[in-house]
């Protein structure tokens, strides 16, 4: 399993997995993905700052479209938590 395998091994937190895998499904526009992962990283303790510092970084590295879309999913998960 993915989430009992992977995201529970001891090199790296979950709050840096979510880092990871949240700038992975940007930057290979994996848009379907994207929403669940949001919401994880915010319960993994990323804070919607941190989120936003990631989808800027990644406009440049992984391209405008990719990050903007991101931001947009990012604000409908974020509406749908508050």
């Amino acid at each position: 399993m993915l989430f009992g395998d992977i995201w529970e091994r001891p090199g790296l937190s979950k709050r840096d997995r979510s880092l990871i895998t949240v700038a992975t499904l940007v930057a290979l526009y994996r848009i379907n993905e994207l929403p669940f992962h949001i919401a994880r990283a915010r319960e993994n303790g990323i804070s919607k700052e941190e989120l936003a510092e990631v989808f800027t970084h990644l406009a440049f590295y992984a391209g405008w479209p990719s990050a903007m879309t991101a931001v947009t999913i990012a604000m409908e998960v974020l509406a749908e938590s508050e």
